[in-house]
């Protein structure tokens, strides 16, 4: 079984969940980006990242806004489920940019990057990477994979929102370059749902498209027993 969540921001707690204690090593969790254990390369980093990958279930993440891109970049290449991953430790892995994973007989097209919201800050800090944003390499990637696919996948796992979905949260936000791209991702795919993460809050945004945060979502769960973005 796969399940869902949002951005972790290197909290270790949030795998005391009492939901994950229940998971086998048959299962995954996704989490939708910011998973911020990548971020000062310490000791108690390292010791975190060991501990996660120790768990019975695989762990994969599509990164964020708040990762340390460049020691991301420096985990080995492995392939997973039918797409690349980073490997970061045990059974922890990062989901790259445009991979699609067949997991169950069901596929998960995974994108992560975004557009800081405190990018000035974060610069004046030096705690920013322009690795956040995508490429257009890594746009015309996706978009080929997907062609392989017959533009028709089960799920799509990403860190930001589509830009109308960003409308439906936020009337007065402007649509960013992926928020652009994702539009014409949604325009032209076929699939069951769309998770993000990103805005902090655990809602169905629309009919097939869900924020997710703190919730630890199965992937069948029935979206009539999920709250509704009022």
């Amino acid at each position: 079984m796969v399940y869902i969540t949002g951005d972790m921001h290197g909290e270790l707690k949030r795998f005391s969940d009492r939901k994950l204690k229940r998971l086998s090593e048959e299962d995954v969790l996704m989490i939708c980006g910011d998973f911020g254990f990548i971020w000062n390369g310490s000791e108690q980093e390292k010791k975190f990242l060991e501990e996660i990958g120790e768990k019975p279930y695989k762990t994969m993440f599509v990164d964020g806004t708040h990762e340390n891109f460049e020691l991301l970049e420096k985990y080995p290449i492995e392939e997973l489920f039918g797409g690349r991953a980073h490997h970061i430790s045990g059974n922890l892995y990062h989901m790259i940019r445009g991979e699609i994973f067949t997991i169950d007989g069901e596929t998960y097209f995974a994108f992560g990057g975004g557009d800081s919201p405190d990018r000035e800050i974060r610069i004046a800090a030096g705690t920013w990477y322009k690795q956040e944003m995508p490429t257009v390499d890594e746009m015309t990637y996706a978009v080929e994979n997907l062609n392989r696919y017959d533009y028709n996948v089960d799920y799509l796992i990403t860190h930001e929102p589509s830009g109308n979905a960003r409308g439906l949260i936020d009337s007065r936000s402007e649509i960013s370059a992926i928020g652009s791209f994702f539009d014409e991702i949604a325009k032209n795919v076929k699939y069951k749902c769309w998770y993000f993460g990103s805005v902090h809050f655990d809602r169905r945004i629309s009919g097939r498209n869900y924020a997710v945060f703190t919730e630890i979502l199965p992937i069948h769960m029935k979206a009539k027993k999920r709250r509704l973005f009022m």
